[in-house]
């Protein structure tokens, strides 16, 4: 009798016709996200020109690991390797610890043959010589959804309840958009009123028409006007609120809470979602409040960083006043200015 022997485990990249593979295994790993989706690659390579190296470890026929790496490139804040640049998860996940140990082997590879000044994953550091975990700037936010969207509203802080129904008074109303042009006209004036850079229209573009079906725009109308908007993604039952903003003035009118609490509604009774995921916020920052006034538990994320050099990473304060000086002045500039200026510089914020 003839042994049968397993075959070789073999380290690639993603390659075009491959994507609905690398997905199937996404969707049935219990420590992978949206983030770790093929169609990233798509969106980040059209959208701002950076190379990615989505790296993906198979044995046969079947994919036991995938590690999304993209290169940016930054005059401004220097080169890297992301996993996920531009998204608040990434990592690596695998099936067993070879596949894992391939993945980051060629990761590590990688950041030296680019010459980047460090590899960092949007996920804890990986038990390995030579990675270190930062935490402390960044928490997340995620909480259960219940079936019946008025539970949900009933379990809501008295005041935010109140905010709700303020925009209820102010005539607010809400809708699903079909493209993001009103989209990216609150939400580039939005950022802008915060000191922001915005990312191109074209990004925003991208993500609905590689991600479709799992991807939407909710937009709250107020006199016929256009004031809150929000794109969310669908993940295994989950709703992931990313890019949101709304007019200035518009919040003291519940434009918000309003969009907020619509979302939620639509994600449960629309997209039959159980989970709703707030993104991530900067420690001490108002968004941070806002997301634990509507009842969230603020979980600190944990970041993983290899440098070639060898060295921790260096410790970043979002706080130093050198970033509130460029916030102040960004405020200051033209709105039609910073949508020309401001995408070469935001594609350089991984």
């Amino acid at each position: 009798m003839m042994e049968t022997r397993t075959p070789p485990a073999v380290l690639s990249e993603l390659a075009e016709g491959e994507e609905r593979r690398w997905d199937a295994f996404v969707a049935a790993h219990p420590e992978a996200g949206f983030y770790h989706r093929a169609g990233w690659k798509s969106v980040i390579e059209r959208s701002f020109d950076h190379r990615c190296h989505f790296l993906q470890v198979t044995r046969g026929s079947e994919l036991r690991g995938v590690l999304p790496l993209v290169h940016v490139k930054s005059p401004l804040f220097g080169d890297a390797l992301i996993a996920t640049a531009f998204c608040v998860g990434g990592g690596a996940v695998a099936l067993d610890a070879a596949a894992l140990t391939l993945l980051l082997e060629r990761a590590e590879e990688l950041a030296v043959a680019l010459d980047v000044d460090r590899l960092e994953l949007r996920a804890p550091a990986p038990e390995r010589e030579g990675w270190f975990d930062r935490t402390g700037l960044h928490v997340g936010f995620v909480r259960s959804l219940d079936p019946d969207p008025d539970v949900d509203f009933a379990n809501l802080r008295r005041k935010q309840r109140n905010m709700v129904r303020k925009g209820e008074k102010y005539g607010m109303t809400s809708r699903i958009d079909e493209d993001v042009d009103r989209f990216f006209d609150i939400y580039s004036t939005s950022v802008h009123h915060l000191g922001t850079p915005v990312y191109a229209r074209k990004f925003f573009v991208e993500l609905q028409r590689v991600f479709a079906d799992s991807c939407d725009v909710l937009t709250v109308e107020r006199d016929g006007r256009a004031v809150a908007t929000v794109l969310s993604f669908y993940h295994e039952a989950t709703v992931l609120a990313c890019f949101a903003g709304s007019l200035p003035g518009e919040m003291r009118h519940g434009a918000n809470d309003f969009m907020y609490h619509a979302l939620m509604r639509h994600a449960v009774l629309d997209r039959k979602c159980r989970k709703f995921d707030f993104g991530r916020s900067k420690v001490g920052s108002g968004h941070a409040d806002f997301k634990r006034h509507w009842g969230f538990e603020a979980e600190p994320l944990r970041y993983g960083y290899w440098l070639p050099s060898g060295e921790p990473p260096p410790e970043v304060n979002p706080r130093n006043p050198k970033y509130r000086m460029f916030i102040e002045a960004w405020r200051r500039l033209p709105l039609g200015l910073t949508r020309l200026i401001g995408p070469p510089i935001a594609r350089q914020i991984g």
